[in-house]
């Protein structure tokens, strides 16, 4: 048995989950990092890394009216109140609108037409963070990472030098890893997406 602690982008799982047609929940999210626990991890914690939605007013992007966002994150409450998982939160911030279709429709356009684009702020240092911190303080001998972002590689890089095992999780019916982030791990974890 090896100390553990699981580590879940929420963004990455997020968009897997939207992939899959399935309501992403608490109750969701904690399937899937159960599913990622392997019989040999003496399992410390879970931590999960997301946004708070987004809660704010912003123009729409043909009539100019206000659009007011109300993002409720209760369900981020919920989750932290879960038996073994620790919630780290960045900021989403409000970045524009993308068209829904391209290339655009002929003729006139209207709000219906775009998307709200949002991008998470301070969630990968987060995860860096955290894998560096129980790197350092030997708190675990390995982590378990669900994420698809190479910026990870100097944390996951930093805590194999540390002495720890860093394992990349593979669902692998639904997507593939970058290679950099292969080249960086000492093991991947094929791991069946688990059913709602």
């Amino acid at each position: 048995m090896k100390r553990t602690a699981i580590l879940i982008d929420g963004g990455y799982a997020r968009s897997l989950t939207n992939s899959r047609g399935v309501i992403y929940n608490p109750d969701y999210i904690e399937k899937i990092a159960h599913a990622c626990r392997a019989a040999q991890d003496d399992l410390l914690r879970i931590l999960y890394y997301d946004c708070r939605p987004f809660k704010g007013t912003v123009d729409r992007p043909v009539s100019g009216k206000k659009h007011n966002f109300q993002g409720n994150p209760g369900w981020l409450y919920e989750l932290s109140r879960k038996d073994q998982f620790a919630v780290r939160l960045g900021i989403l911030k409000f970045r524009g609108w993308r068209p829904r279709n391209i290339p655009l429709a002929s003729g006139s356009l209207s709000d219906n037409d775009f998307d709200p684009v949002f991008e998470q702020k301070g969630v990968d240092m987060r995860i860096g963070l955290d894998i560096a911190s129980y790197s350092d303080a030997r708190a675990v001998e390995r982590i378990v990472l669900v994420s698809g972002d190479t910026d990870c590689i100097p944390a996951m890089k930093h805590a194999r030098k540390a002495g720890l095992e860093v394992v990349m999780v593979q669902f692998e019916e639904i997507a593939s890893l970058a290679p950099e982030l292969l080249s960086h791990c000492d093991f991947t974890r094929a791991v069946s997406w688990p059913e709602p």
